[in-house]
């Protein structure tokens, strides 16, 4: 098992990822550095070989897939990932790495968005994208991360073999966010320095599309964790819609004692039914949650012990 592991998923990265490599090697001399190739047609991998790195490959293009892989293959006590993009400074690393190692810390975001994003990068619908990614997961999960979709980040053993990947894109930061704020982990903070991109180098993602998947993953694992609140919502607005259409037939009947828009109580009365489905699902489903959460917390021990299993296996193997 290593003790500091820095993975770094690349896809045409060749100008960036020598630079990202040494900067690496200079902040956590003691770590091992590892890039996954995801289909660079570029010098990427062989690069990155030249300069020190190991080198593996994942053939499913997308970076959540990347990070899938990663997670299965690589044991260490503390991991680092950074793109390799170099629009993060690596002297900031050593700080998150003691967070994990020494103040328990599970997932340690590197927050751009409090120090020089906004000024450094020069794509404005990102910019508010990522505030309002923020802004949506911290109303709807009742928390205060700061910089959700970063892709500088430190975690811990037990984060990592405990994750379950399901996105394939870039979606995979909002989905490792609310995971740890779900699952009540430890996530703690640091300000990190952000630039941009260097010259020639390209940004691989969509601001338009790939936004849409990430608001469509906050509204699928809002919908999978918090069942309750979801189909109360939805209970609420369809009760809204019911009653509002009901409301001129039950008028027009106490004034006239007739009833002259039967198609219309009659799809009330269905959307009514509707919504107390609703408000029951979410019941019946946040019982379920409950118990994967319980069985999580099961998962999670047994990770943790086999974790410092391996830590005294490892001791006793150096003495």
């Amino acid at each position: 098992m290593d003790k500091i592991a820095v993975l770094i998923p690349c896809y045409n990265e060749e100008k960036t990822i020598a630079k990202v490599i040494e900067d690496t090697r200079r902040s956590l001399p003691e770590a091992v550095i590892y890039v996954y190739d995801n289909n660079s047609t570029d010098r990427t991998g062989a690069l990155a070989r030249e300069h020190g790195a190991v080198v593996r490959h994942e053939y499913m293009q997308g970076k959540g897939n990347v990070i899938r892989r990663m997670f299965r293959e690589i044991e260490a006590q503390c991991y680092i990932m950074v793109d390799g993009d170099d629009t993060y400074p690596m002297e900031f690393a050593p700080e998150m790495v003691d967070k994990v190692l020494n103040h328990n810390a599970d997932m340690v975001v590197g927050d751009r968005l409090s120090s020089t994003y906004f000024e450094e990068n020069k794509r404005p619908f990102h910019n508010m994208g990522n505030s309002l990614v923020r802004a949506s997961i911290n109303h709807l999960f009742g928390c205060e991360v700061k910089d959700i979709m970063t892709g500088f980040r430190a975690f811990s053993y037990g984060f990592v073999k405990t994750f379950p990947v399901l996105s394939k894109g870039f979606e995979i930061e909002t989905e490792m966010t609310i995971h740890a704020v779900y699952n009540h982990m430890q996530i703690d903070n640091v300000i990190v320095e952000y630039r941009d991109r260097p010259e020639g180098s390209q940004s691989k993602l969509n601001t338009y599309s790939d936004g849409f998947k990430v608001l469509g993953t906050i509204f699928r694992l809002y919908r999978d964790y918090k069942p309750f609140g979801f189909f109360s919502y939805l209970a609420l607005f369809l009760s809204v819609i019911a009653v509002a259409f009901f409301i001129p037939v039950l008028l027009e009947f106490m004034k006239t004692g007739l009833v002259l828009k039967f198609p219309t109580l009659i799809v009330c009365g269905f959307v009514m039914m509707a919504a107390i489905q609703s408000f029951f699902a979410g019941l019946i489903l946040s019982n379920m949650a409950m118990k994967n959460r319980r069985d999580f917390e099961y998962r999670f021990t047994l990770v943790c012990q086999k974790e410092r299993q391996n830590r005294q296996k490892d001791g006793e193997e150096e003495h």
